[in-house]
């Protein structure tokens, strides 16, 4: 397939290029970017002037539910989400049925989203047999197989030196570690974030230290072994602040955050809104305001939707009851463009924590739309204004506590390896 777009703004944080330009794509890769591009013969032109072109985005952290939870999403419509919201690849985490924790589930992860997927599906391997926290899982046979880090995502690995054999058995594969962060022993079972707005609802808090205890045990543990270090969906001042100090110590460290805990603190949940009930907990508003400095400065590398879908009867008898996540592939990068028009950040990055920087943080493909790249690519329309309607969302559920807000900018093209995966006019 043989595109022309002609006339955007071409972004791409990862080659320092912000500019309006035209951009080529043939053979599944980027052929040129350049201004005033002639269309070869039989090549489909798409004016796309007052758009913004960037690299496709890039999701280091979903949950996909296939296997063994199809009822809440599967490989075809999760990927469906993501190419509706922009994202080219996505990371799925291993806490399926069965545990993605040996090589033959991975091979049918990779396999299926062959076959079905409307974007590229990296498996991430479980740490432990089980997710169980005890016995190592086989990293050489995942890898081998197509996972791209390891994690037991959904569960802390509370075991010291059981996460230290982890490191160090990633680091000779040469692989990062993604960590849950959450003592369980403090978190005891928590409902929402530790503070009046839980005490005032009759709920069991969680303090930031349940997160922030296991970053810093964690970064010994990294300063120790020298493995790649992942910490996945930050919430608390205290873990950024962990986290600052370990790259300013050359630690091998990467982090990400979420939109809805960069977007939301815990006085949504006094709505009694299931889908404000998130693991971890949606935090206060110092928390909200050290995430925006945190992902502004690149002391929080990317940004990961954690796009945990559940079915209607999963998610009903109230914020006790009810299982942690929401559905946020379709939502990311609006909830982002929001953070720039309010100046938390530049544009520059924003693309950049959504495409270059999970791109390097796994060592993985895109996130550039250098010639030769393969042609990921998003559109985006910054002025789009469109209403969050669960029912019109792509993902099998619809657990967003998003519903009604009304959001500026969407992507209205996505492509993916040089395939159009999404098109809106």
């Amino acid at each position: 397939m043989s595109l022309l777009l002609r006339g955007g703004r071409v972004l791409d944080p990862a080659g320092s290029v912000d500019r309006t330009a035209d951009l080529l794509v043939e053979d599944g890769r980027i052929a040129r970017v350049e201004p005033g591009l002639d269309a070869p013969a039989g090549c489909r032109v798409i004016e796309v002037a007052g758009r913004i072109v960037a690299p496709g985005l890039i999701d280091p952290h979903v949950h996909l539910r296939e296997p063994g939870q199809e009822h809440k999403e599967d490989l075809e419509t999760g990927t469906r989400a993501a190419a509706a919201g922009g994202f080219t690849t996505v990371c799925c985490m291993p806490n399926t049925k069965p545990v993605n924790d040996c090589r033959a589930v991975t091979e049918s992860i990779v396999r299926r989203a062959r076959e079905v997927g409307a974007a590229r599906v990296c498996p991430i391997g479980a740490i432990t047999k089980g997710s169980a926290g005890e016995v190592l899982a086989d990293f050489d046979e995942m890898r081998a197989a197509g996972a791209v880090a390891f994690s037991d995502d959904g569960r802390c690995v509370m075991n010291a030196a059981v996460m230290r054999r982890a490191l160090e058995r990633a680091r000779a594969l040469g692989l990062p570690v993604s960590q849950h962060c959450q003592d369980e022993h403090l978190a005891r079972q928590a409902v929402a974030h530790e503070s009046a707005v839980a005490a005032r609802a009759g709920l069991v808090g969680e303090p930031a230290a349940a997160e922030s205890v296991i970053v810093a045990r964690d970064l010994e543990l990294v300063e120790l072994t020298g493995a790649r270090y992942h910490v996945a969906h930050v919430s608390a001042a205290a873990s950024v602040r962990l986290v600052r100090d370990a790259k300013r110590r050359g630690l091998p460290v990467t982090a990400e955050v979420t939109p809805h805990h960069l977007t939301l603190t815990d006085e949504a949940i006094a709505s009694g809104d299931t889908s404000t009930r998130v693991n971890p907990p949606l935090r206060g508003a110092d928390d909200r305001d050290a995430l925006w400095e945190g992902l502004a400065d690149g002391t929080l590398d990317c940004i990961a939707t954690d796009h945990a879908p559940h079915s209607p009867a999963e998610k009903e008898g109230g914020l006790g009851a009810a299982a942690p996540g929401l559905v946020g592939l379709e939502t990311a990068l609006a909830l982002g463009l929001r953070l720039v028009a309010a100046g938390v950040l530049p544009l520059a990055r924003l693309i950049a924590a959504m495409t270059v920087a999970p791109a390097g943080a796994f060592g993985l493909p895109g996130g550039t739309l250098a010639p030769g790249a393969p042609a990921d690519v998003v559109v985006i329309d910054p002025d789009r204004l469109w209403t969050v309607t669960p029912a019109a969302l792509h993902s099998k559920s619809k657990n967003t506590p998003f519903a009604g807000w009304e959001l500026r900018g969407k992507a209205v093209l996505t492509l993916c390896g040089g395939t159009l995966t999404h098109e809106e006019a």
